[in-house]
């Protein structure tokens, strides 16, 4: 066999295993167990994920092919063979998806009072209101373009909604195109009819049609004495990753802000989304017009943008949702509410400030079943009060719009702290997000910075250095996911609270390292990259096969998004083969071939895919009988192990590390949400053969017990 022959059966393609990954989320939508406006939100995902998967990596794709590159994958593909695998795998889960919505969920949508009409289907009244609807809160914004030789062909911006209509003059039947962009942020994509409105009785509880459809049934307003001929709708997939050489960019954020000024206007079409029924003439006016190939072509039957079918979840009706999920404030902080304390609902005899807490031992908190509220805000929050607290410096990727953490770092520099903020501007799709709060934290005493040149800084952590009998004492937080209020109650997510003076101590080091000029290259506790985790990792890994290869007890489990790295994928093929038993729990990409005789036998992956999104990260080796675990932020992928500034830290109390091996068995038995990967890369979903297991329906009724066990 030739090396690219060996590749192609030793390492996934990792575009292919994405589409893999999405199309888990597209079953999720599928499964009828699934409740209907779930159904919708998991569609909706699908959609959104696919988005940007073709705004990001097939633009990258397509950008090399144009640039002449053939440089081969790890499995030995060109860019060209990928970009059309790439098409092959989707047009069947965008037929699905489309299947899915129109004979499924809109059917038992209806069935339950919940009605997506087409105006078609409008009764006189309700054609009546949406017309008045359109004239006094469409028509204005609309500007319709038309195309001829004085008006060339229009920009059609990233992601936009349009109407192609074809219209003729009645006295010369001459026939002219023109296109109608959908207004997408000002007006609702689904517009909600009054129900009273229906002659149904009694009253449906929830009436829409889509927007576009309004617009293009009320064309002859745009067109006066003009006659409409036909209609279709398409929408564009831009290039929208953004290029920044920070050697290059004299400031950052003014780099940034124009760059996303051109996202917005987008770069290259990488795809164009057309009408099932547009004619071949339509069709190649548009291909013309934007310039666009026809294997970038999709023809959608059914609605383009499925992506706002998110607006569905707004409609309030219990029985078709998830049942809700608030969490619970972790048992050793209940007595440590600075809010309870102030209403009274905790004495303050009882009260221990949390700094306490921590100081007695390290806490592990897993979200959304410990709220993030009550223990991670809690935490910045009394330290932004706390008169002992001498200063606060974090890092902030993904933050909430409005954020809880942003306003106590604020209150924080308010009241005389030091305080410092490193805010990630490069967070993809987050950057505008980020570059206002920077500016906010700026104008209000906090210091900003952006992290170290050339690496993106993905870490999850935050430092309080605290003033105790004369001597300075760190108090510190470490997690798997963003400070973040609204995704800490979607996603799972875990985090270490503790007082560890060495982790501590690492942290300080850590943050000069990101704001300073310091060139560390060891820690104590802390495994960093892009200076120590690689090789770390590595480390653990290759110490698993040594006490396999002399007969000791030998095994890996870990946790992650994606496991994408070459290396760490050949390191584990040696374990493998040494008889370390690696069970993996890999939510996302997987470039690994597990259960193949010779190379991967003694390797099992699952992918659990609920109503969270698993975002955990948790490695843990079996050490021979001293197991070791740790979390923290990297995933085993080549961008985390080597061009991002992440953490991971160990977890040592005997306790928590119990609590994490726990956790990772209660994932391990899922027989529910849980799927199968098999060694061509392909997932089985498992069926439950008596005793249902679901982790997260577990997780909601366990967690709490599972550490009162683990402590007691």
């Amino acid at each position: 066999m030739t090396q690219g022959q060996n590749k192609r059966h030793l390492y996934i393609n990792r575009e292919l295993s994405w589409i893999s990954f999405n199309e888990r989320v597209l079953a999720k939508a599928l499964d009828p167990s699934t409740p209907l406006l779930e159904q919708a939100k998991f569609s909706a995902i699908f959609s959104n994920n696919l988005d940007e998967f073709f705004m990001v990596r097939v633009a990258s794709l397509k950008s090399q092919v144009e640039a002449g590159i053939t440089k081969k994958s790890e499995d030995g593909q060109t860019p060209q063979e990928q970009l059309t695998k790439i098409r092959t795998h989707i047009e069947p889960l965008l037929a699905k998806q489309q299947a899915h919505y129109k004979k499924s969920l809109r059917k038992k949508l209806s069935e339950q009072e919940i009605h997506l009409l087409n105006y078609e289907d409008l009764n006189k009244r309700q054609k009546t209101w949406v017309d008045n609807y359109f004239q006094t809160a469409i028509f204005p914004v609309l500007t319709p373009l038309a195309v001829d030789h004085a008006h060339p062909f229009p920009f059609i911006s990233n992601l936009s909604l349009n109407v192609a209509a074809l219209i003729s003059d009645p006295s010369t039947n001459q026939k002219q195109f023109a296109r109608v962009k959908v207004p997408k942020k000002t007006i609702s994509r689904l517009i909600t009819i009054p129900t009273e409105l229906s002659e149904q009785n009694p009253y449906p509880r929830h009436t829409s049609i889509p927007l576009e459809q309004l617009v293009a049934f009320n064309l002859k307003h745009l067109f006066p004495g003009m006659k409409i001929e036909e209609h279709y709708f398409f929408r564009v997939t831009r290039d929208a990753d953004l290029e920044l050489r920070d050697l290059e960019a004299d400031d950052l954020m003014s780099a940034l802000e124009e760059g996303l000024r051109k996202r917005r206007i987008g770069g290259e079409i990488v795809r164009l989304e057309v009408s099932q029924e547009m004619p071949a003439t339509v069709i190649e006016m548009l291909l013309n017009g934007m310039g666009v190939e026809k294997e970038d072509l999709y023809r959608i039957e059914g609605l383009l943008g499925l992506d706002e079918l998110f607006e569905l979840m707004k409609i309030e009706n219990a029985e078709l949702k998830d049942q809700p999920h608030n969490g619970l404030t972790p048992k050793s902080l209940r007595h440590s509410q600075q809010g309870c304390l102030e209403d009274g609902s905790l004495k303050q005899e009882k009260f221990k400030d949390i700094f306490t807490v921590i100081r007695s031992k390290d806490l592990l908190l897993h979200h959304p079943y410990d709220l993030f509220a009550t223990s991670v805000e809690e935490f910045i929050n009394q330290s932004a009060e706390d008169p002992l607290v001498m200063g606060i410096k974090m890092t902030l990727y993904r933050i909430s719009k409005d954020s809880p953490i942003i306003s106590a770092l604020i209150r924080a520099a308010e009241n005389g702290k030091q305080v410092m903020a490193l805010v990630e501007l490069k967070a993809r799709f987050d950057e505008d997000n980020n570059i206002q709060w920077a500016k906010h934290l700026e104008q209000s005493g906090v210091h900003v910075v952006y992290g170290v040149l050339g690496l993106k800084t993905h870490t999850k952590i935050a430092l309080v250095v605290r003033k105790e009998k004369s001597r300075l004492r760190s108090y510190v937080h470490i997690g798997t996911g963003n400070y973040n209020s609204k995704t800490s109650k979607l996603y799972t997510d875990l985090g270490l609270l503790s007082a560890n003076p060495e982790i501590g101590q690492d942290l300080v080091e850590l943050f000069n390292y990101l704001t300073g000029f310091s060139k560390q290259q060891t820690f104590r506790k802390l495994l960093v990259a892009p200076v120590t985790l690689r090789t770390g990792m590595e480390d653990l890994i290759r110490r698993e096969i040594h006490h396999a290869q002399i007969g000791r007890v030998a095994q890996i489990r870990a946790k992650m998004n994606s496991l994408v790295d070459p290396a760490i994928v050949q390191l584990l093929y040696e374990a493998s083969q040494a008889g370390v038993k690696i069970e993996l729990i890999v939510r996302g990409m997987c470039c690994l071939m597990p259960g193949k005789p010779g190379l991967s036998e003694n390797i099992t992956v699952i992918s659990i895919i609920g109503r969270f999104l698993e975002h955990s990260r948790i490695f843990w080796f079996a050490n021979d009988g001293k197991p070791e675990a740790y979390i923290g932020s990297a995933d085993w992928m080549r961008r985390n192990l080597d061009r991002r500034v992440e953490a991971i830290t160990p977890i040592e109390s005997p306790a928590l590390r119990k609590q994490l091996e726990v956790l990772l068995e209660i994932y391990l038995q899922d027989n529910i949400e849980a799927w199968e990967m098999q060694s061509d890369g392909g997932f089985i979903k498992r069926q439950p053969k008596g005793h249902q297991n679901c982790a997260q329906s577990r997780l909601i009724d366990e967690w709490h017990k599972a550490l009162q066990m683990a402590e007691s």
